[in-house]
């Protein structure tokens, strides 16, 4: 039972999706036969994918299929953050469904019955199998219990039988996307010219003297750009600036703060839950039911707020200590003494470098990377940077950080045995090899295994129903008097104390606004049919410890791009083309020294040299990585000095002082290679627009939920 239980919770989509039962006791069987208006549109379509229709009856269906496994398999309804990554997931199995498929089908990819075979109980096993049936205590996978899981499988529940339907297509699907992506990936070739040239750029040397003109040398106030510049710049660039469907908002907010009268009755209460606390003759499990934010009970040291450790000395044992503020919750403690664990815990953070294959050059060549980035740490570079940089996994974004673990097998031995043999905290002198690759590692909370005994009561203060009810009939009467923008912003100017908010450019299925999390209600009403720019929301949005009254402001179209879409960005490149041209002008038939010329220029004007820059990662002083000085630069001939022309940040003269070519290379493999690892790493997300990009989807999700 336990085994299909995690089968269930592997192969099902792990999400789910809100119930509709009281919107369809409210509006009946209208809303699925287009005769509502509660959504702003009458049509039945959710989406449209490759051309086939999707109807909301049939996207509806699959939700509550997808709600009816979430809740079987967890005991317990969907929040609303679960609802919506259900309503995703959904959504991205009718893309793999309808879109992918197709093109699986068009090159006759598929996984035959006995290829199914040998992927759950042959030579051949899915990793997913694989995973389901390792026995957690020895880690072993044994063949044998898959076999007579089968046997039986006819013998369990229905619904189990069709877990492991689901589970089946799933691995298979994932095998037809696996042979498609391979396919794509092999028909990738990366030419000898193509790795000579990046050698090239990697590797061949040059010297410049350059005169450059910044465009920040001219304030942005003494240019002035007509809207028809804009038109005609957004006309020749059309397919650098893509449509989307957005709504931008202004919105008051006003916040419900607890009264001086909510603050006193608040203290009353942790004092009393202290005493409790005190005399409960279970404090871990007091604490558990009576904390609106529940914390372990045993915590490492690294683990316990800031506040507490400064006084963690002074604990006794059966001692209530706080409380402690944290934003709006306070913390009060009974201490229960220490605990020796006979695991270590750490906390390490990481930088994969992965080799393209596993030939030893491959792991030659990624080796030599990876000791080159902990060279450049150890030389005082940022670790999280070059993680983000450089990181092959998925802790790449958060600078490598691999969180807290402990030494109980959760990591590959070898990077386990290396981190846990390590003492104290700080990057580790060389490179940890694991079978995922080169791994440059830095402890950033040295390993223990002792835990803290804290039993803690976290409560957050709250304002009371007759505080809310006051600040909501304060908002309610500003949003029927102020029932459009114009009228919002006479009313802003009355009133300085008004807290405004803007958000820009919300997409269609976009769940936050700005920093309020849950406000999918607010972006519905935005899209709405029914809803135009300058209008107010008229009504009153909850969320969280405050009221919104909302007014949309902008708005773009996919199948429309306006300049407006786009002002600031655009903006600011016909001003600093503008720029360029005054800059070119004052420059051209200037003779002399490139001194000479700079002093007859004027101010702004600067004079720089450069050593040893490369093509691929060049510097220009000032200038900073300009890609087309960089280009005119090297393509100069020794001792040749430039036309005046404009770069990516200014205005350019330039003379190449020589340098030191590239040494002539017999043998381009290494070059060859990151180019292919390069576009390996990058195939899965291109192979995946490009599916989307020419199935044409059409997403009206937002219309309905």
């Amino acid at each position: 039972m336990a085994l299909i239980t995690k089968i269930r919770e592997k192969s099902g989509i792990a999400a789910a999706a809100i119930a509709i039962s009281l919107v369809l006791f409210l509006v009946g069987s209208d809303i699925f036969q287009g005769k509502s208006s509660l959504f702003g549109s009458n049509s039945q379509e959710v989406g449209e994918i490759a051309g086939e229709s999707i109807l909301i009856q049939d996207f509806q269906k699959k939700v509550e299929e997808a709600t009816q496994n979430y809740t079987a398999q967890t005991g317990k309804g969907p929040s609303e953050q679960e609802a919506s990554m259900i309503r995703d997931q959904v959504w991205n199995q009718l893309i793999l469904d309808i879109a992918y498929k197709k093109e699986f089908d068009a090159l006759g990819i598929k996984v035959s019955d006995e290829e199914l075979i040998d992927m759950v109980q042959g030579n051949n096993i899915h990793p997913s199998v694989r995973q389901q049936f390792t026995n957690p205590q020895t880690g072993q996978f044994d063949k044998t219990f898959v076999v007579q899981f089968l046997k039986n499988l006819k013998t369990l529940p229905v619904e189990q039988q069709q877990a492991w339907d689901r589970f089946e297509k799933s691995i298979s699907q994932d095998r037809i996307r696996a042979k498609y992506e391979n396919l794509m990936r092999m028909s990738n070739y990366v030419t000898q010219a193509d790795a000579a040239k990046e050698y090239q750029a990697q590797t061949a040397k040059f010297n410049s003297k350059f005169l450059f003109v910044p465009f920040f040398s001219i304030p942005d106030s003494s240019i002035k750009v007509q809207d028809s510049q804009l038109e005609e710049y957004l006309a020749k660039h059309k397919d650098e600036f893509k449509g989307t469907n957005t709504r931008s908002i202004q919105y008051a907010t006003f916040p419900v703060i607890p009264t001086k009268q909510d603050t006193v009755e608040f203290y009353n209460q942790i004092k009393k839950l202290a005493k409790d606390l005190a005399v409960a003759q279970n404090d871990s499990a007091f604490a558990v039911l009576n904390s609106d934010v529940r914390t372990p009970y045993l915590v490492s040291y690294s683990e316990i707020p800031e506040g507490v450790k400064e006084q963690l000395a002074t604990f006794q044992v059966g001692g209530i200590y706080g409380p402690f503020k944290n934003g709006l919750t306070y913390s009060i403690y009974k201490y229960g003494g220490l605990k020796k664990d006979t695991l270590f815990t750490m906390r390490a953070s990481h930088i994969l470098i992965a080799p393209a294959n596993k030939s030893d050059s491959a792991k030659a060549q990624a080796r030599t990377r990876a000791e080159g980035i902990l060279a450049q740490i150890k030389g005082g570079a940022s670790f999280e940077t070059l993680a983000q940089m450089n990181g092959m996994d998925g802790t790449a974004q958060q600078g490598g950080d691999l969180g807290y673990f402990k030494n109980n097998g959760g990591m590959a031995k070898s990077f386990e045995k290396a981190l846990f043999g390590f003492n104290g905290a700080g990057l580790m002198p060389g490179i940890v090899e694991t079978e995922f690759g080169f791994h440059v590692v830095k402890v950033t909370d040295a390993k223990t295994n002792t835990s803290y005994k804290l039993a803690a009561i976290n409560k957050t203060i709250a304002p009371s129903q007759a505080t809310m009810d006051k600040v909501f009939t304060t908002a309610d009467a500003f949003a029927n008097a102020n029932g459009n923008l114009a009228s919002f912003e006479v009313a802003l100017k009355k009133d300085r104390n008004l807290i405004m908010m803007r958000a820009e450019r919300l997409t269609e299925n976009a769940s936050a606004v700005n920093n309020l999390s849950n406000a999918r209600e607010i972006v519905r009403w935005a899209f709405d049919d029914n809803t135009a720019v300058g209008d107010g929301s008229k009504k009153v949005f909850e969320q969280d410890s405050q009221y919104i009254v909302a007014y949309v402001t902008g708005k773009s179209e996919k199948e429309n791009v306006k300049v407006e879409d786009f002002r600031i960005e655009l903006t600011a490149l016909v001003r600093n083309q503008l720029k360029g041209e005054m800059i070119a002008k004052k420059l051209e038939n200037k003779k002399g020294s490139l001194e000479q010329i700079a002093q007859a220029y004027g101010a702004g004007a600067l004079v720089e040299t450069v050593q040893d820059i490369t093509l691929a990662s060049g510097m220009l002083n000032t200038a900073g990585p300009d890609a087309i000085a960089l280009g005119r630069i090297a393509g100069l001939k020794n001792g040749k000095r430039s036309k005046v022309f404009v770069g990516d940040n200014g205005v350019f003269i330039a003379e190449k002082l020589g340098g030191a070519p590239a040494p002539a290379l017999a043998d381009y493999s290494n070059f060859k290679n990151q180019i292919q690892m390069m576009n390996t790493q990058r195939s899965s997300f291109y192979i995946n627009e490009a599916i989307k990009e020419n199935a044409n989807i059409v997403d009206k999700r937002y219309k309905f939920y």
